[in-house]
């Protein structure tokens, strides 16, 4: 029973320092990398606690609704129904682009249009 207490302070400080070691230097609050795993080493059971509650910055909370949530059949604002995070596969990449094409096809008619009609307005007048 006694043997457990040490091994679970190791396991707490051995997450902390790595939590430390892999966040990005915008992810610390408070004290520079360096100082925050000195804290640990040293100070191991209240500075790896410290780290955990005021040291690292922690990801805001998203909100993905519950599994009924009518929210999540719902088209994503950019119309294309993919979760936020998730990266668009080749089809979806290469749909995009063809209407991309599309669209500047179009634009390029329009304009070879007006420049012909505002030709054939010069000549008549």
């Amino acid at each position: 029973m006694f043997a457990l207490v040490p091994v679970l302070v190791f396991v707490l400080v051995l997450v902390a320092l790595v939590d430390i070691i892999i966040r990005a230097d915008g992810q610390v609050k408070h004290l520079p990398k360096v100082v925050w795993v000195l804290l640990v080493v040293f100070l191991p059971l209240i500075g790896s606690a410290l780290w955990f509650a005021i040291g690292r910055e922690y990801a805001p909370a998203v909100d993905r609704g519950t599994f009924g949530d009518p929210r999540r059949r719902e088209p994503s604002p950019s119309g294309h129904g993919l979760p936020p995070g998730r990266p668009k596969s080749t089809e979806e990449q290469l749909a995009e682009l063809e209407d991309e094409i599309e669209r500047y096809e179009t634009e390029a008619r329009i304009s070879q249009l007006e420049a012909e009609l505002k030709k054939k307005r010069d000549l008549s007048e």
